[in-house]
């Protein structure tokens, strides 16, 4: 029965290698993409993507969009889907397909699936719904409207919305790779699709939230799948709705789905630690929501220190202009930087419109920045910003000078990754996970890591915005962060990692 503390420990990078000594074979790489054989398919419409600039569409702090649309629809959700889960890219290696989805994911192994739970929408009838984003289709897996068993597994927190994007992380896509530092990565890139999904609803005029708090075997038993293998992780509220019906009866489904691998395997680590985080009574969703909503925020200290930089980030008038579409087919890993670094008000800006806060149920879908975590940056040849390690203040936008760094420490803790020092500026979102397990017990590990993965979306998008910049999400020697960037309190322990500056002509 493993802590969410004990579990992350033993999931730590250190120099000598990976911590679980996980070695793949190439011969039994998963399938990239879950295949079911036998469902009813729904083609989806043409997309209407939004205007909205990327910049503004990320930005949002609040359950409620900056400007209010019409009731949602299928296009609606066609465009949603896309923008957060759909192919965007395709190319060929070494004579075979690859095909890369909105979202960043770790490995390019995209674990997270998106189900729909469908009530009174235009052109699709109410249902429970798989998205396959090869066919950019909704395969049916129940037909009536369910959302009232959603209603009485989040205790009410969907909140009468017509659609409830269900993601979950199948853990074996993953872990033939990472091993069991899986359970970490189906939040992190749970977070990144988030992040898309937000901003493709909000950018739409549509309400939206995070649920995290559920009844976690109810849910999976809704959409028909083993947590053993598969487990949610998080749902999305979708628009608004007055009539959700009563809970009706489900029968137990397990529809035929193409083989994932020739040999999956199970790594109990991960299995136990999703096990140990779970919600199993309705009561028990309350009592958990209330205890996040109650306490606040769990962020470091604010230092009184005057040894800061001004970021001055550029306000919504004068931002960026390129659309959240544009933006989200731009995004990529990129990993071929400019000897000259981003300047302090692209970095400001990027900052600023990552960290506004996530509309969420452990906020009650108001934010006022971070919840669960801090940002420190570390710096090098940002024009304007000393080279040195800082605090990302969200309330001032200042970074506080820690101390000194450079390049080749930047590549060093992002397990000797020459990207990380070539980036400029290296983004790290902090969490002290002890304080965080002690208040909120298990589950609350996954809201640090899922609130670190949704800014780590955010960051990607943001930086996607300007022309000149790009990134990539990389990962990281735990223990060496701590030390190097809260030396003082090594209680704070790294959450996602993201590398960003001024890219070259081969990268855009």
């Amino acid at each position: 029965m493993v802590d969410a503390r004990e579990y992350h420990e033993r999931t730590n990078q250190t120099p000598g290698g990976r911590s679980s000594g996980h070695q793949r074979q190439e011969r039994n790489r998963p399938r990239p993409f879950k295949s079911y054989e036998s469902l009813e398919v729904y083609p989806l419409p043409e997309i209407d993507p939004p205007e909205i600039p990327a910049l503004e569409a990320i930005a949002t702090s609040r359950a409620e969009p900056p400007h209010s649309s019409t009731g949602i629809d299928l296009t609606d959700i066609a465009t949603i889907c896309y923008l957060a889960g759909g192919i965007t890219q395709e190319t060929t290696y070494q004579g075979e397909q690859v095909r890369f989805r909105a979202a960043s994911c770790t490995g390019n192994l995209h674990h997270i699936e998106l189900y729909l739970v469908i009530g009174d929408v235009d052109g699709i009838d109410p249902g429970v719904y798989h998205f396959d984003p090869t066919k950019f289709s909704l395969g049916r897996l129940r037909a009536d409207d369910h959302r009232g068993v959603l209603c009485e597994a989040t205790d009410n927190g969907n909140e009468d919305a017509p659609v409830t994007v269900v993601l979950t992380s199948t853990w074996w896509c993953n872990a033939w790779k990472y091993g069991d530092r899986t359970y970490r990565h189906a939040f992190w890139d749970g977070g990144t699709v988030i992040a898309n999904l937000l901003a493709a609803a909000h950018g739409s005029g549509h309400r939206t939230d995070v649920v995290s708090a559920f009844v976690d075997d109810r849910v999976a038993e809704l959409i028909g799948i083993a947590p053993i293998e598969e487990a949610p992780i998080a749902l999305v509220n979708l628009g608004d709705d007055d009539s959700i019906p009563d809970p009706i009866e489900i029968e137990t489904i397990d529809p035929a789905t193409a083989p994932i691998s020739p040999n999956p395997k199970r790594h109990p680590l991960i299995v136990d630690a999703w096990r140990q985080s779970r919600i199993e009574r309705p009561d028990e969703v309350a009592a958990f929501r209330s205890r996040c909503q109650q306490i606040g925020s769990i962020m470091a200290t604010q230092s009184e220190s005057e040894d800061r930089v001004e970021l001055d980030p550029v306000d919504e008038a004068t931002a960026s202009k390129r659309p959240l579409l544009q933006t989200i087919e731009r995004r990529g890993s990129k990993r071929q930087f400019d000897d000259q670094g981003p300047t302090r008000r692209q970095l400001g800006t990027i900052l600023n419109r990552a960290t506004r806060g996530v509309p969420a149920d452990w906020c009650d879908g108001e934010a006022d920045g971070f919840q669960f975590l801090t940002a420190h940056v570390l710096v090098t040849g940002v024009s304007g910003v000393p080279d040195g390690r800082y605090r990302y203040d969200t309330t001032s936008d200042t970074l506080e000078r820690l101390g000194d760094t450079d390049s080749s420490i930047q590549e060093r803790l992002a397990l000797n990754q020459p990207w990380a020092g070539a980036a400029h500026v290296n983004v790290y979102l902090m969490a002290d996970v002890d304080t965080i397990v002690s208040r909120f017990g298990n589950r609350g590990y996954r809201l640090a890591q899922l609130e670190a993965g949704i800014v780590l979306g955010r960051l990607y998008l943001a930086t996607a915005a300007h022309r000149t910049l790009g990134g990539t999400g990389l990962t990281f020697f735990d223990e060496m962060v701590s030390n190097h960037l809260t030396p003082a309190s090594n209680q704070w322990l790294p959450m996602t990692m993201f590398a960003f500056g001024r890219v070259g002509r081969r990268n855009d």
